[in-house]
């Protein structure tokens, strides 16, 4: 079953951010861009690539207004000790998500029950808190923060020119698509 236009539901979670612990809720997400980043675990081996990748580009999601959240099934006291401890994750700026609950990562639909973890899931979610688009991996796949930027921006313009689609490999700036009643039967 499909998860876009699904509405995230109602949270509240603990985050490491900045070096402290916080509240993280549904009315947080609503009324700008949001990320999901769901991993396995912390602690772990394909993890800090991915997670380093995306707080590399992290500025630049923020400049359009996008908030990324990556999320583990870990709790944010163990968010805090691998920040300490890992020279990757200390470069990241951005809301930790604990999901010690499972909560998010079962609504989200990426928990793997029989281990208790998350699979590689990232969404992008509208100001109004419905995803718009999502990618999951398996475990051993690690995902590029490159393309998801490149996501966010087409989601991104999709959404304020809803007339308008973008074609494969689009970039803002370039050339998109206007869907003709004519081109309708042959999509």
């Amino acid at each position: 079953m499909s998860m876009i236009n699904k509405e995230v539901s109602d949270f509240r979670t603990y985050a490491y951010h900045e070096n402290t612990f916080k509240f993280v809720s549904k009315e947080d997400i609503l009324g700008k861009w949001s990320v999901f980043f769901f991993y396995p675990a912390d602690f772990t081996f394909i993890c800090p690539t991915e997670l380093e990748d995306l707080a590399e580009k992290y500025e630049q999601f923020r400049a359009m207004g996008c908030e990324v959240y990556s999320v583990s099934t870990d709790t944010h006291f163990v968010h805090k000790a691998w920040h300490d401890a890992s020279q990757r994750i200390k470069k990241i700026n951005y809301p930790m998500l604990a999901d010690p609950t499972h909560s998010l990562s079962a609504d989200f639909e990426v928990l793997i029950h029989e281990e208790g973890l998350a699979e590689r899931g990232t969404f992008i979610v509208n100001p109004e808190g419905k995803i718009v688009g999502y990618e999951v991996a398996a475990g051993n796949v690690s995902r590029n923060a490159e393309e998801l930027l490149r996501k966010v921006q087409a989601c991104q313009f999709v959404y304020a020119h809803g007339d308008q689609v973008c074609p494969a490999n689009w970039k803002p700036g370039e050339e998109t698509l206007k869907p003709s009643l004519d081109l309708v039967g042959q999509l």
